[in-house]
């Protein structure tokens, strides 16, 4: 009963609702924030290399949609090719096929392996925040790769940030940082919750490596 007397509101609950605890709501609300930067950071990546979009021959929406992780949908081109092997590949001088596809599922790969590949979480579940720390550090050196990888014309395979007479242009450095932030601040949950250390590792520009997940 109410305090003006009248009854409470029936409300239908699931079980999802029942068996979520509030560590599992909060994972998946900063699991869907990560998706969305990783949609951002397609959509970017698309935008500043119309010529991978041309390769898809598909819209832009339609390229985006299939990039939702778990990603789905018709990725021969990638020769089977998962995780840190595909973002190899979409810097491979050989390969001739959409590299902004090959970046963005090698990327949410790692990210998606780092949430034990659910998308949604009760009570039993369990994450590992190694895995996510390390998923935040495979995030910087997929950057650094964006970043830094040229052909033998010294010319990116992919164009990112970019200085132009309008100025400096850092929208996919600060997406990446929204994006590595996310995990970190997980992974610095998940252990307070459990009582887990995280074996802390700094990654350096000379040594930029992908860690297992």
């Amino acid at each position: 009963m109410q305090r003006d007397g009248k009854p409470l509101p029936n409300k239908n609950y699931s079980f999802s609702d029942i068996a979520k605890s509030n560590t599992d709501m909060v994972i998946e609300a900063h699991q869907q924030a990560a998706l969305e930067h990783l949609r951002v950071l397609a959509e970017k990546l698309y935008k500043r290399n119309p010529r991978e979009l041309r390769k898809s021959g598909l819209t832009l929406d339609t390229a985006l949609n299939r990039l939702t992780p778990p990603c789905t949908g018709n990725f021969a081109a990638l020769q089977g090719k998962h995780g840190a092997e595909a973002i190899f590949l979409a810097f491979n001088p050989d390969y001739r096929g959409d590299r902004v596809l090959a970046y963005m599922v090698g990327l949410s790969d790692m990210i998606m392996a780092a949430y034990n590949n659910q998308t949604e979480f009760f009570v039993l579940d369990d994450l590992d925040p190694q895995k996510l720390y390390n998923s935040a550090r495979n995030t910087e050196t997929a950057a650094w790769k964006l970043a830094t990888a040229r052909d033998v014309q010294g010319r990116l395979y992919l164009i990112s940030n970019s200085m132009d007479t309008a100025g400096s242009n850092l929208s996919f450095e600060r997406e990446f940082g929204k994006l590595i932030a996310e995990q970190d601040t997980l992974a610095k949950i998940i252990a307070d919750k459990t009582n887990r250390s995280i074996n802390w590792f700094v990654q350096t520009a000379g040594a930029m490596v992908f860690l297992p997940l």
